[in-house]
Order: C-alpha cells, then structure tokens, then sequence
C-alpha cells in the first residue's frame, strides 16, 4: 500500500520525468500564452481609450460629425474670413430628420469667406447720410473696416449666445433702446445672429437629370412661406410655382422657406418633415417667423442660394400669396438682351420712400435707429433678380447691417452694388384695380399680382389658360 502511494506521489510530483522530451514544448505554450493575454489586453484597452475619445470629439459644442440616418450629403463649413485663402472643408453630412438635427445646430456654409474683396459703390454713400443714428453709424464703420482692408461683419457669433453678446453694445450705442416697440428691440439684438440652424434642406434641388454636375435650372421660385401655410404652399405647386421644363425647355425649380413656428402656436413639425420629404420643396431654419425677421430669412436664402444653386439663370424672390404668370414671366426673361439679363433687378420700383415714425405703424423706424432715406427698390411681394448677381449680392449683404425691412434692405446691397432697380409694369405687388380683378384678358398680361388665396389663384390660373379665351 505504502509503496503504491509512494509511487503515485511521485508521478504526480514529477510526471514529466516520464515524458522528458515534452518539457521543453511546455515552456513554449506557457510563453505563447501569455504573449497573447498581454497582447489582446493591449488591443482592448487601445481601442477602448480611442474609442472613448472619438466619442467625446463627436460629442462636443463643435458637432459636426455625427453619422445621419436617412440621407448623407456632404456639406461644407466656413472657414473664418481672417484667413487669407479661402478654404472649404468637409467636414459633416446632411441628416434631413429633424430630431436628429436639432442637436447639430448645424448652418448653411457662407459661399465664400473673400467678402474684402467686395467694392461698395460711391451711390450708397450718397443715398445714407453718415449721422448719429445706430445702424448708419455701423454702416459707415463697416465701410471704413472695409477700407482697412479689415473684416467688417467678422465670423458669425454662436446662434445661441449673440444675442446676449449684444446686450452690453446696445446699452452703450442706443440710448432709447427700451423705448422701442418689444418686436423691434427683439431685432436688434439679433442684428449679428446670421446663422440659424437648419431643419430642413434640399441640397440636390437644382440637380436634374443624368448628369448631376450640370445645372440646368434656368428659374428658380424662392418664396417666403410659413409653417401654417400648406394650402397657399399646395396652391402654387398646382399653378404657377409648378417645377419641371416648361416652354423652349426651360427648366424651373421652386423652395419655400420657412421659419420656426412660435412656441405657442401648434407643434406642425412631424407634417412639415413629411411635406418636405413628399415634396422636396422645403427650406426651414429655427429662427421665429415674424415680419422683421424676414430680413434674416433673405440672407438665409441667398446662402442657400450661392451654395446650392448657383448656376440658376434668374431667381424670383416673392410671397406665397401672389400670382405669377409664369408662361408670361419666362417669355419676359428670355427676350432680355444679356447685359440686361445679367443685371437684372426687376419688379414694382418704390423710388422715393422715406422710414415710418409712427410707433403703431408694423413698418415703424425709430429716429434714434435709421436716419435718412430708403434707397429705390423693388416690392417685396415679388421680384426677379439675375443669377449671375447672386455671390455679389450675399458678399454685400456681408458689409451692410441688417435692416427690418426686407425689401428695402435688399434695395440697399443694391445700390452697393451699383445696381439699380428696373420699374416692370407687369408686375402689381399692391394688387390692380378692383374692376378689373376678375378680367381674364388683365390679369392674362401680368407678371405678378398681389394678393391672391389659395382658391383665387387656382381659379385664376384656370381662367387665363383656358383654350377658349380670346384677349
């Protein structure tokens, strides 16, 4: 017994003395085995930490990287315009889910950073006195920065944070500033805020056909909507604002744009995602809608504009409630002669219009804010403006402060341009006489005419094409 436990002890102690030639082999495993704990240990904890520094980059103030679910459409984020060479860097793609881009914060990229190289015509100077009043004191400083060869608007300021930045300015620079009506205050505040985040975009709107590279868009309708105006967005898809290729092979787009609606107003945006997937006509940035904000929404425009569509021939900038002749409109922009068509700036001219003192008034200006007298331009209901302005106008607008009025602000990088306004008699923005409203054969020889419903502008679409009327 003694002798069997004797031996079993000792194999079990010294097993390998049975099998001298496998020690050696044993070592190696030991030695292999650890060499590969230590290195997948290494393999985890890297990818761990990389892991978890992509994820606090992707999760930062500066999101830009964050992978959409429905549609990747590279967009490109401005460079500061300090920099001496304009660079443009990918750098995020497009997400047109509103959940998802409501976090982004994202903006339009500003078309090109070169605003310095933008000349401001000695006509603007003339039309705006340089006096005390606070927007033609920021006029006349941003002219001098322009000079200097200094950037007059600067980068944007951060959306969420410029109006605050302005607080302590205007304290210093308005002396009346409370006395102004509380929507008028709420614009000047947000005078430097020029970059809303964007809810809904287009971005292959002017992209047809085959060959995606090729513009062919020859008119673009860009029309100012609201979130609460389906019918009169439905009413111009059905007439006039109708895209495809219209007579001689013109190609025409349409967009609407849109702000966001106020917090007490009914929540429309699950309707608006599925309109702008439906139709794919949709622009949308999270500022209020509001009449003074229509400002913010020209300057969105022509980004937008610049960025994505800037091969269009001609552009028409009007209201979702007028009524455009569009067979008509499009014979007018083809017997323009070129120097004409590639200068063009065409509607009702107001050409001696002074600001509105009266506090009551929704187009009021206070003394203290504006001094002086509105340079001509075209009514805001509609106008039409050539494509070959578009990168000279949003490089003005870059130099000229926001003003509240749209169309007189529009008038304004005009006139900095050098550019002046063409009176159209065919175009009506404050409507034509009341006897000849329901005439078939007038309303048949206009551009534009406004105000219209949704159901007046079916009807008189259908009444100026029926093959039985003879003008």
């Amino acid at each position: 017994m003694c002798h069997l436990l004797t031996v079993c002890v000792t194999r079990g102690r010294h097993h390998n003395a049975w099998f001298p030639h496998l020690e050696p082999m044993r070592h190696i495993q030991r030695l292999s085995a650890l060499v590969l704990f230590v290195t997948l240990f290494l393999i985890f904890f890297y990818s761990t930490l990389h892991l978890e520094t992509a994820y606090s980059l992707r999760t930062g103030p500066e999101d830009l990287l964050e992978v959409p679910s429905i549609q990747q459409v590279p967009i490109l984020q401005e460079v500061p315009i300090l920099q001496e060479v304009p660079i443009l860097q990918v750098v995020q793609v497009y997400d047109r889910d509103r959940t998802a881009q409501s976090s982004k914060q994202e903006r339009f990229p500003t078309p090109t950073p070169a605003v310095l190289n933008v000349s401001v015509s000695d006509g603007l100077r003339q039309a705006i006195p340089p006096n005390g009043a606070y927007w033609n004191r920021l006029l006349y400083s941003a002219l001098k920065g322009l000079v200097k060869g200094e950037n007059p608007i600067g980068r944007d300021s951060d959306w969420s944070l410029c109006r605050q930045m302005n607080q302590e300015h205007l304290q210093t620079n308005v002396h009346d500033f409370t006395t102004y009506p509380v929507l008028f205050q709420d614009f000047v505040q947000g005078m430097n805020c020029r970059s809303p985040p964007v809810l809904l975009n287009q971005p292959n709107k002017c992209m047809s056909g085959e060959e995606k590279d090729d513009n062919q868009t020859f008119l673009l309708f860009t029309i100012k909507s609201t979130p609460g105006n389906f019918e009169q967005r439905q009413a111009v898809r059905e007439t006039w604002g109708r895209e495809g290729v219209h007579q001689s092979g013109l190609r025409v787009h349409t967009v609407f744009l849109l702000g966001s609606s106020p917090p007490e107003d009914p929540d429309l945006n699950s309707l608006l995602s599925f309109e702008a997937g439906h139709f794919g006509d949709l622009l949308q940035w999270d500022f209020h809608e509001s009449l003074l904000n229509l400002t913010l929404k020209m300057n969105m425009f022509l980004q937008w504009t610049v960025r994505y569509c800037p091969a269009a021939s001609f552009v028409f900038s009007g209201d979702d409630d007028v009524f455009v002749n569009t067979p008509t409109l499009l014979s007018y922009l083809q017997s323009l002669e070129l120097p004409k068509a590639s200068e063009l700036y065409a509607g009702q001219v107001i050409s001696k219009a002074s600001p509105l003192r009266d506090p009551k008034n929704k187009y009021y200006i206070p003394l203290s804010f504006y001094d002086g007298p509105y340079p001509a331009y075209a009514g805001g209901g509609g106008f039409i403006i050539s494509g070959a302005l578009l990168q000279r106008l949003y490089s003005a607008s870059r130099v000229i402060p926001f003003f509240p009025i749209d169309d007189v602000y529009a008038g304004m990088c005009f006139k900095a341009l050098g550019v002046s306004p063409e009176a159209n008699e065919a175009f009506q923005t404050f409507d034509i006489n009341e006897q000849d409203r329901e005439n078939l054969c007038v309303n048949k020889k206009l551009i534009l005419i406004h105000r219209r419903s949704a159901r007046q502008m079916k009807k008189l679409w259908k009444g100026i094409h029926n093959p039985l009327l003879t003008c």
